[in-house]
């Protein structure tokens, strides 16, 4: 378990230095714009010494039964005020191999993993989320997710560290511009739990030479205001939800005053696996920077808590409209029935599932991902036999930098001089009249 003493929330180094390469004709006035916010990059040196004291969740608030159990099993000596404050459950995320197997019996697959110290990430998880792992059982979907097994260690064909050409399409160190109008803006490398299937696993746990500092925020903002068809960015990293508030309002401030700046994203999972961080204090903070997105990671009904749920309506509630993000995962979520009730849930916490995801191919990853046409599968037996508002787009992130590409089964069979053949999700053919004049190509 991490002590208070060894984990300061992302050590933002003040490194002063101008950036060099490509940062340097972007970012040229990085140095200058510095000394302006002189007394800004001091207030950064002096935050996260320790957790900062923002509020967290009170012990008034209500833990489900299993995790109320699990608290008095494995952490009898913490209080409810304890188990709910997010700095508590940062501190004390399970990161060595001997407080797993306090809580966990280790198959071996999963203690030559950790024993072998394989694969590009470290093990983290948060005594919250861990109340969701089946002990006992080495196929629980949660536990599958977030504890290693040994083909983490096996590079198969294909696979590689960046698999979608991040770092191909990074003009400014933190920076992916891929698409016309829109950014990837990556702030720290720290995640409150690492999931085994991360795409960014070369970058987060600190296994990678990636640093997070001031320089590199204020050469990525300079590159954002530089450049004027950017609407659109989005935050991700690591986690920007684990930054403490002052760290991230500084950023949704900067990126606000930017005229052409529409609106700002945020990619997290912190409210599933980390829900005591969705504090009022949080949330009034977020409210002041409308129009504001959050995209939520979910594998699994499993997530589904009523912490959850509460985390979900705080936000939903400040007016931040909320999608989810979900991998497709061989043997953990792979099972039309099981993504049914993981959208149909998340509905009911006005979360709008927005994207299914198709596994990325990072090393180690062999085991995660399924084929192709079992995704085309999945989509067509959701498309028309449940709500629309409950079906995602299925998306491929192309490997090599060629971003997402939406892929779904087949519905258009064809088309004539009396119009078009359609299937519909019973796989029944209709027929939309459409007269076609004689100068229209009438293949589709």
């Amino acid at each position: 378990m991490e002590s208070q003493s060894n984990k300061s929330l992302h050590n933002l180094r003040d490194d002063s230095k101008p950036p060099s390469g490509n940062q340097a004709t972007v970012s040229i006035n990085v140095q200058k714009n510095l000394h302006f916010r002189q007394k800004t990059s001091l207030q950064f040196q002096q935050v996260n010494l320790s957790f900062p004291q923002t509020q967290s969740v009170t012990s008034k608030e209500p833990i489900n039964k299993k995790c109320s159990d699990f608290r008095r099993r494995f952490y009898p000596g913490t209080s409810f005020s304890d188990w709910n404050s997010w700095q508590w459950q940062l501190q004390n995320r399970i990161r060595k191999i001997d407080d797993l197997k306090r809580i966990v019996n280790l198959s071996e697959q999963e203690e030559n993993a950790l024993i072998q110290k394989g694969g590009n990430l470290p093990l983290a998880i948060t005594p919250y989320y861990a109340h969701l792992i089946d002990r006992g059982n080495p196929h629980d979907p949660i536990r599958k997710s977030v504890i290693p097994i040994d083909g983490e260690l096996i590079t198969s064909p294909g696979e590689s560290s960046d698999p979608l050409g991040e770092e191909n399409s990074s003009p400014v160190h933190g920076i992916v511009h891929r698409y016309p109008d829109r950014v990837l803006f990556l702030i720290t490398d720290y995640c409150s739990v690492f999931c085994r299937y991360c795409t960014r696993s070369r970058l987060v746990g600190g296994g990678g030479d990636y640093n997070f500092s001031t320089s590199q925020w204020e050469a990525a903002l300079q590159y954002i205001e530089a450049t004027p068809t950017i609407r659109d960015v989005l935050i991700s990293g690591g986690d920007p939800l684990t930054l403490a508030e002052d760290r991230l309002e500084y950023l949704l401030k900067r990126l606000k005053a930017i005229p052409h700046v529409e609106f700002i994203r945020i990619g997290t999972k912190v409210p599933v696996v980390l829900p005591q961080k969705i504090t009022p204090s949080l949330v009034r903070m977020l409210k002041r920077y409308h129009p504001l997105w959050i995209s939520i990671n979910f594998v699994h009904p499993q997530e589904l808590t009523m912490e959850v749920a509460k985390a979900c309506e705080r936000l939903a509630d400040a007016g931040i409209p909320l999608g989810s993000q979900t991998v497709l995962l061989k043997s953990i979520n792979d099972q039309a029935e099981i993504l049914k009730e993981l959208f149909h849930g998340l509905l009911k916490i006005r979360v709008r599932p927005y994207y299914l995801y198709q596994c990325d191919p990072i090393q180690g990853s062999s085991h995660f991902r399924t084929p192709l046409k079992r995704g085309l599968q999945i989509m067509e037996q959701l498309r028309g036999f449940t709500t629309g508002y409950a079906v995602p787009t299925f998306v491929v992130d192309a490997p090599g930098g060629g971003g997402k590409i939406a892929v779904a089964p087949k519905t258009i069979i064809g088309n004539d001089k009396n119009g078009w053949k359609l299937r519909n999700y019973q796989g029944k053919t209709y027929s939309y009249p459409e007269q076609l004049s004689v100068n229209d190509n009438n293949e589709y």
